[in-house]
């Protein structure tokens, strides 16, 4: 678990919550976990032995580092470098999708209310739009030794590397990924 969690926690403590008796006969098993499993928490995992096959559940404590927010952050606020802070704690108790990463805060925009040093979810920001419905956007179409551009007219809300609907000007709807430049690219 220290493997796996390496990077978002330097403190991690394994205790096996199943009975003695439930453990593989072997002295060293194979253990292995599902691989959707969460990082901590409650888990099962597997210990195998040859053919046999045993399910262990254990508890994983992680401490490290998560997003909190520095201030206050009202709903429709966009996220900077001020706006967050991390905190160091124990991340085996915090609400799922907490936020580990400072710069996945960047440049988000808040879906609700957020107190002070409360901890960030992923579902309580989205990325900043790009590209608006019913601006006027460059589309760039490019394949193999071409490249063709034109503008239409986006038909939804896009952050970069979204995907956008364009209206052409005959009418045709195309879609393209987002850049950084407020482009719609379409790669053929």
């Amino acid at each position: 678990f220290s493997q796996r969690l390496e990077g978002l926690s330097d403190e991690v403590m394994v205790q096996l919550r199943s009975p003695l008796a439930m453990l593989p006969s072997c002295e060293q098993p194979v253990l292995s976990t599902p691989g959707n499993a969460r990082l901590w928490g409650n888990l099962n995992v597997v210990a195998r032995c040859g053919n046999e096959k045993r399910y262990l559940q254990v508890t994983v404590q992680a401490t490290g580092n998560y997003v909190v927010a520095a201030g206050p952050i009202v709903r429709g606020t966009v996220l900077n470098a001020q706006s967050v802070t991390l905190k160091r704690g124990r991340l085996d108790q915090l609400p799922p999708r907490t936020m580990l990463d400072i710069n996945q805060a960047q440049d988000a925009v808040s879906l609700r209310d957020v107190a002070a040093g409360q901890a960030l979810q992923l579902t309580m920001i989205r990325a900043a739009w790009r590209v608006k419905a019913g601006q006027r956007v460059q589309v760039i179409a490019k394949g193999d030794g071409f490249s063709v551009n034109s503008e239409g007219q986006a038909l939804n809300n896009a952050a970069v590397a979204q995907n956008a609907r364009v209206r052409m000007s005959s009418g045709q709807v195309v879609s393209g990924e987002v850049n950084t430049d407020g482009n719609v690219l379409i790669n053929l």
